[in-house]
């Protein structure tokens, strides 16, 4: 009983780790689904639906992570980070506010929350795109930038 517990706590932290892993990508996720469908509505069938969508996330994240880190105006910067963060934010508010719906009764306090785990989501976003994702890492560690 006991060890069935402590498996289902576990599991439950992991979903919610992927969850507010998979919302700081929302913008490259909406982009994927997008061109997804739209590929095939436009007779491309599943598979190459799929492989338009699948590079369309891979390009649009891969983008917005080199331009992140080859841009050097501050306002451009800020540009690029709001236009990943704020689908981030809008995708942390409704997870929140759909998993506080679960056992907080007043609604007071599930908006508070919702808006709360859209900051926190919304920052988790803008601070992996400053950081420059696996894409930026490898890029300075390359023999390219260490001049």
């Amino acid at each position: 009983m006991i060890i069935a517990l402590l498996l289902s706590v576990a599991a439950v932290l992991f979903l919610c780790w992927l969850l507010f892993t998979l919302a700081t990508v929302a913008l490259p996720f909406f982009g994927a689904i997008s061109v997804g469908l739209w590929a095939h509505q436009a007779g491309a069938g599943i598979a190459g639906a799929l492989v338009a969508g699948l590079s369309a996330g891979i390009t649009t994240l891969v983008a917005g992570q080199l331009a992140f880190l080859f841009v050097r105006a501050a306002w451009v910067r800020v540009v690029i980070g709001l236009i990943f963060a704020m689908p981030a934010a809008v995708a942390g508010y409704h997870a929140v506010h759909g998993l506080m719906a679960i056992g907080i009764a007043s609604e007071a306090w599930r908006q508070t929350f919702g808006a709360v785990g859209a900051v926190l989501v919304g920052a988790s976003a803008w601070f992996r795109l400053a950081g420059g994702g696996a894409v930026g890492r490898r890029l300075e560690q390359s023999s390219q930038f260490q001049g």
